[in-house]
């Protein structure tokens, strides 16, 4: 008896549909986890979608249940929260969070999934990848007390750092994007929101996420001497211009980058990436996130929802994806 399930697939660039797959039979160590909220991460999962993701990147780029190739067709996605239907003892009836694409039902080893902790629900919890991301960039920036900060970039991963941010002990974290409605956005997370040309300037540090060629050169401008500009923004197959003479070495400013895939070196002897998501989690236990969900639409609407998403045409922050509570496996 062959198990199946549902999943969305990238066809080829821009172009989405809804398969039927084949589950694995699962052994005694692995778990089946019937969705109930995943996440289109808008960044790295729309540029996916358009087939930006450069040739040389490929294997760099690979989710860790991934199915196909890029640019397609491919599955693609890593947030996703489901409730364990069989399995270990432990996880039986729990609800967790599994770095897996968009599809109803799925088997992974026992140890690919984290439990979701009580006080977190589960439509928030879809945010834990992201804020994830915050985590490290935080141990990567290691503010001090009393740093000036500025996040440049208001989407999801810029949000969340400046929450994360926020929580260290007489740190200043100002929110600065072009889109003046992101301010009901820092407000709902407790930090002060600026437009690009009203930031305020002498930061000791910036952390740059707009994935813009303006956003980093303003991000450049508002540090003091010798700040730093962290860099998460991950531009795809673009190509950015970055202005490096002016007074770039006179002040010497710094630019740093910080991605997720490995745990930051600050940490890295210390803390797994299992600690690391557990950490986020955590986090999540706080409702001032919700404000990072702004849109959500059903599973089967994902192949007319995902390339409005891409194009801009439905804006905002985590778009999040629900399951039907009655769906189940199928067994042919």
């Amino acid at each position: 008896m062959t198990r199946t399930a549902r999943a969305f697939w990238l066809r080829s660039p821009g172009h989405g549909e809804i398969r039927e797959v084949d589950l694995d039979e699962p052994g005694p160590e692995d778990v089946v986890v019937r969705t109930l909220y995943s996440g289109v991460s808008r960044g790295t999962e729309t540029l996916v979608f358009r087939g930006g993701v450069p040739e040389n990147q490929y294997t760099a780029m690979r989710a860790p249940f991934q199915d196909g190739e890029f640019p397609g067709p491919v599955k693609y996605g890593y947030l996703n929260v489901g409730l364990v239907e069989e399995g270990p003892a432990s996880l039986r009836g729990r609800t967790v969070f599994g770095l897996y694409p968009h599809q109803t039902h799925y088997v992974v080893p026992a140890g690919a999934v984290t439990p979701v902790p009580e006080g977190v629900p589960a439509p928030r919890a879809v945010l834990a990848g992201t804020v994830e991301t915050a985590v490290n960039a935080a141990w990567d920036a290691a503010p001090l007390l009393g740093d000036r900060i500025a996040v440049v970039g208001a989407g999801m991963v810029g949000a969340s750092v400046a929450a994360v941010l926020s929580r260290f002990p007489a740190v200043r974290v100002q929110l600065v994007d072009a889109e003046p409605a992101r301010a009901e956005v820092a407000r709902a997370l407790g930090v002060d929101f600026a437009l690009p040309g009203e930031a305020a300037g002498g930061l000791d540090l910036v952390v740059h996420a707009s994935a813009t060629e303006q956003g980093l050169a303003r991000s450049l401008e508002l540090l003091a001497p010798e700040g730093t500009v962290l860099e998460l923004s991950w531009y795809g197959d673009r190509r950015i211009s970055l202005p490096l003479g002016e007074a770039f070495h006179s002040r010497r400013l710094t630019v740093r980058s910080s991605q997720v895939g490995t745990v930051s070196p600050a940490r890295g002897s210390r803390r797994s990436y299992g600690d690391r998501l557990a950490l986020a989690l955590e986090l999540l236990a706080d409702p001032a996130f919700d404000a990072l969900v702004t849109g959500e639409c059903g599973f089967e609407e994902l192949p007319e929802v995902l390339p409005r998403l891409a194009s801009g045409e439905i804006p905002g922050l985590c778009h999040r994806v629900r399951y039907a509570a009655e769906s189940a496996v199928s067994s042919v």
